[in-house]
């Protein structure tokens, strides 16, 4: 009978520990007070803000578990592969640039591709048919209201430093005046029309007479890029972003469908509160 009574106290207490990091149960899934914490952390958000976000994320994965969305392995490679690609990078580069700047392993990060992919599905199965592509008025419209998401430099001019050895070349970077003949450096104009999207914030972001971080230079070396000048933004019209300005008005649209929806979800789902952080 007293080992009986220990087993029962030590099943109690361990239910209660586990019940005590449980801060919310969506759907019967939990969200735990140490999942709220990390992103209160890293996002600055108040514990409100963070369920909700949780919340959100807790009913898209039942969504998608409801309507058997998928995502293979070749989907989630073939994505990696293009951002590569978009980057002028190997798909090993990428993966070693992706863990030096965010401390990410090729495992994490095709597990956030994969639910990138869900989510995309997910939101196309929701969105994309009761949304309909902006007219040229509300384009023009768009335009005038956020010109200046649009005002730009013309050309970026630059000195590329270019090394195998990562370390060698942030010693360059720290003593521009250091002799290092093992250090490519090559001087080009950039017009901003004919790089990445990717580069193009990169130097954007940089201030003028210093180096971006050093980033992978899709040839298994390592490269920075001294910004010497930056050309005056040049005059931009409403035909010559018009593409971007229809996506950012579906992408608007989009969440407006999404987040009606999930709103109406979160009204009839079975959410229970245990405690906040």
């Amino acid at each position: 009978m007293v080992k009986i009574f220990l087993i029962l106290v030590c099943i109690v207490s361990l239910d209660a520990k586990m019940v005590d990091g449980i801060a919310m149960v969506v759907k019967g899934s939990a969200i735990t007070l140490h999942e709220m914490r990390d992103l209160m952390r890293d996002s600055n958000l108040d514990a409100a803000k963070v369920a909700d976000i949780l919340v959100r994320k807790k009913l898209e994965e039942s969504e998608i578990l409801e309507r058997k969305i998928e995502v293979s392995s070749s989907e989630v490679y073939d994505d990696i592969e293009q951002t590569a690609a978009r980057n002028n990078m190997s798909t090993s580069d990428f993966y070693t640039a992706m863990r030096e700047s965010n401390g990410i392993t090729s495992t994490e990060l095709k597990e956030k591709i994969k639910e990138k992919l869900l989510s995309q599905k997910l939101y196309a199965a929701i969105a994309y048919a009761t949304i309909t592509e902006p007219s040229q008025s509300e384009v023009s419209e768009y335009f005038e209201l956020h010109k200046e998401k649009f005002v730009h430099p013309s050309a970026f001019s630059v000195v590329i430093y270019v090394a195998k050895d990562k370390t060698r070349l942030q010693e360059k970077i720290n003593n521009p005046m250091l002799d290092a003949p093992d250090i490519q450096t090559n001087e080009q104009d950039l017009p901003y029309d004919k790089i990445s999207p990717e580069l193009a914030s990169l130097l954007e972001k940089t201030p003028l007479n210093t180096f971006t971080p050093i980033v992978p230079d899709g040839k298994g070396a390592h490269m920075s890029f001294y910004i010497k000048a930056v050309e005056s933004p040049k005059e931009t019209n409403v035909e010559s972003v018009k593409e971007q300005i229809i996506n950012l008005i579906m992408a608007q649209k989009r969440e407006q469908v999404l987040g009606d929806y999930f709103a109406r979800l979160r009204q009839n789902a079975d959410i229970k509160t245990l405690r906040m952080p």
